[in-house]
């Protein structure tokens, strides 16, 4: 999607501070953490949200949770991380394009953050 910002970054047209990248998912630190670890994963592929992941799309969805299990490992969580979705502005979903946000380096409680 042209306007896609997220499209953008996994194209490099925008600079990101990327820890993660192979022929269908990008990672990068997110510009605003909120824990010690803060990073955002996308498909390359454009998907709106969680709620759009079809039976064709699905795959995406695997291939990033695959890349947030080396990445976990790859940022030395072994204590254990979070991965949060936001689907829709109801969500606080302010980039509209699938990305798992993979969040650890802290006790986390059971809060959602």
């Amino acid at each position: 999607m042209a306007d896609c910002v997220f499209c953008k970054i996994a194209a490099g047209e925008i600079p990101a501070d990327k820890v993660y990248e192979d022929g269908g998912v990008v990672a990068f630190r997110d510009i605003s953490p909120q824990a010690p670890t803060h990073i955002i994963i996308i498909p390359r592929a454009h998907i709106e949200s969680a709620a759009d992941i079809s039976e064709d799309s699905a795959h995406l969805a695997a291939e990033c949770f695959a890349a947030i299990a080396r990445i976990a490992k790859s940022e030395r969580l072994e204590g254990g991380f979070r991965v949060i979705t936001n689907a829709g502005a109801d969500a606080g979903q302010t980039v509209g394009h699938l990305h798992f946000h993979l969040l650890g380096g802290v006790k986390m409680g059971e809060g959602l953050i």
